[in-house]
């Protein structure tokens, strides 16, 4: 796709109105354009001034010295990030194009290979002296980057010898990053045939949310069935990714798979580890209650798979157009802060948002922060279920968090995945109550709060069941390449133990681990989701109970981007995520509102 200037919307979808595909000229005018290319001449040259000036010699520095060198390291990590984010969001939003991907893998070569100059610079700074450090921090120029710092220096006890990090570093373009792309571009070449028509993988997931059995029906058999012709290459590419992590595991002396992504989160493993056993803990009382509920309202023994996401019976199955999600997603933000509305209409405005389902396009949603001399990116597959309006929200909270947290700059901008899944769902929580309280009539707002709490329950019961079946992965895996028919027994082990009774699993359903990213773009990102949940229904309680000055110290919050850790992030709610109370509290939002369903029921 090549970037063109604002305009308006050029994609119309049955029934939902025109939908804004972006332009991502304020990146660059375009491929065919130089700029990119003189940007990355550039930073090479960069990239060798920097090695010449500092190598060897990072420790000898005073704090302005180290202030000045960091600067120039970051504006280095702007102009790569800039070209990087270019080709991907290209990418992303054309799959399947061969010129596209072959674009994509020359810019993240030519990224790759200027960076290893640089590698140097992050492994120096971990080889400081702490009392070298200490002292080269008390000037301004150096404290300012000392959230950078401290969050790199984590990592110290993991790293390796220069050499070894310079070919893990390099080997990744040809390594796992191409696994990835093959995963991304086999899942966008899928086809799906229901009904005499070729469907997307997007365009099959949104009939699993169709109104009638049979639809959904044939768009789960029609789904399994190509997961399952497809399956030894997911499994192939599942077991190398896995394989890869365990060894590179093993070379930096991670204790558990988990170990390096939990660093990146800035959260401590018992921390996790006390989410993750509140939830399981809870499957009875949250999933496996409400489904059970479901299936009486459907008139039916037992639920198929393919209903999880099934209307129920009176639910008018609305369909929103984009101006209507548009303004009831500004409508709930300005009801909460205005300054986040202003912010998150820019998206609108300055075509930020590209929403055209697409044969090719990445399925799924993101917001990609680019970087902060420019502004986020949002992709999304509307289909105008009331469930992409609450990916829309979603997304866009996500947004305004990277706008605001831009301030902090390219190396302190990025938030840990725990924190930028908190400010999504909290979007998603305002667009619901915006919603439930604008609706009087009681079977509507039942089914608003159904909705809410399936919702809920995909975000919280289920990213954990993804998590444990991603653990199991990574305990198994070295013991041997597990098959696919073990890959799938260990998927439906954790959907029956998650869902509960109410539900039958087909033979089909096996394989529908396959086609989630999460698994591959990023090990172990799922738990985040459940994270962020979780911290919102506190957030949000301690909001409705009155908490005093809470936009200020929230919109604080996002703006603090990675400087600050959740502990002291939280505290000026008077919250502490590393109490188990407080996972339970999170929990309790979710249980209220299940009972307040059984007594309507």
């Amino acid at each position: 796709m090549v970037a063109t200037a604002p305009g308006p919307p050029v994609d119309r979808q049955e029934g939902v109105g025109a939908l804004p595909e972006w332009s991502l000229a304020d990146l660059y005018p375009g491929p065919q354009f130089p700029d990119l290319d003189a940007d990355l001449a550039r930073a090479g040259e960069a990239a060798a001034a920097l090695r010449e000036r500092y190598q060897g010699r990072l420790s000898e520095l005073d704090g302005v010295g180290l202030g000045k060198a960091v600067a120039e390291y970051e504006d280095l990590t702007e102009t790569l990030h800039k070209a990087l984010s270019y080709a991907q969001l290209r990418f992303a939003a054309n799959v399947s194009d061969p010129e596209t991907g072959r674009y994509f893998q020359t810019v993240q070569e030519r990224v790759n290979m200027i960076s290893s100059e640089a590698l140097f610079f992050t492994l120096e700074i971990n080889r400081i002296d702490d009392d070298v450090l200490a002292g080269q921090l008390e000037h301004v120029n150096a404290a300012h980057y000392a959230p950078w710092i401290r969050d790199l220096r984590v990592f110290r006890p993991h790293q390796l010898d220069a050499q070894i990090e310079k070919l893990f570093h390099e080997k990744s373009v040809t390594g796992r990053l191409a696994w990835v792309r093959l995963f991304e571009e086999s899942v966008a070449g899928l086809r799906f045939r229901v009904n005499g028509s070729q469907l997307t993988i997007s365009e099959i997931l949104d009939l699993l949310s169709d109104r009638d059995a049979d639809v959904r029906r044939g768009a789960a058999k029609a789904m399994g069935s190509v997961l399952e012709e497809h399956i030894r290459l997911f499994a192939l590419i599942t077991n190398t990714l896995a394989k890869d992590k365990e060894t590179e595991d093993q070379w930096r002396g991670y204790p558990r798979p988990i170990s390096a992504r939990n660093l990146a989160n800035q959260v401590e493993d018992e921390v996790v580890d006390a989410m993750v056993e509140t939830i399981k803990g809870a499957y009875a009382e949250l999933a496996h209650r409400y489904y059970l509920l479901k299936a009486r309202w459907l008139d039916v023994d037992r639920l198929e798979y393919w209903d999880r996401n099934a209307p129920l019976p009176d639910d008018q199955d609305r369909r929103f157009t984009w101006d209507e999600a548009r303004d009831l997603v500004l409508r709930s933000f300005a009801g909460f802060s205005p300054q986040m509305a202003d912010i998150a209409a820019r998206f609108f405005e300055e075509r930020w948002i590209d929403a055209p389902p697409r044969p090719g396009k990445e399925s799924g949603a993101f917001s990609h922060p680019t970087v902060p001399s420019v502004h986020p990116y949002i992709l999304l597959n509307f289909h105008g279920r009331p469930r992409d309006v609450m990916t829309l929200a979603h997304e866009l909270g996500h947004g305004v968090h990277q706008v605001l947290a831009a301030e902090q700059g390219p190396l302190m901008a990025d938030t840990p995945l725990t924190l930028a899944e908190t400010s999504s769902v909290f979007g998603e929580m305002l667009t619901f109550h915006t919603m439930l309280d604008g609706e009087n009539d009681p079977t509507r707002r039942r089914n608003l709060l159904a909705a809410k709490v399936e919702d809920m329950l995909n975000t919280v019961v289920r990213q954990i069941a993804f998590h444990d079946f991603e653990q199991r992965i990574h305990e198994e895996r070295p013991g041997g390449e597990l098959s696919a028919d073990r890959l799938s027994e260990l998927w439906l082990s954790v959907q029956r133990d998650s869902l509960g009774p109410a539900f039958r699993f087909d033979e089909e359903y096996r394989y529908y681990w396959a086609y989630i990213p999460h698994f591959v773009h990023t090990p172990f990102y799922v738990y985040a989701y459940a994270f962020g949940d979780c911290l919102v229904n506190s957030l949000y309680d301690v909001f409705e109970k009155g908490h005093p000055e809470f936009q200020t110290k929230y919109l604080n919050m996002l703006r603090a981007g990675g400087t600050l850790r959740h502990k002291d992030l939280l505290r000026p709610f008077g919250l502490d995520a590393g109490d188990p109370a407080f996972w339970r509290r999170g929990l309790n939002v979710i249980t209220g509102m299940i009972d307040e369903l059984e007594a309507d029921h």
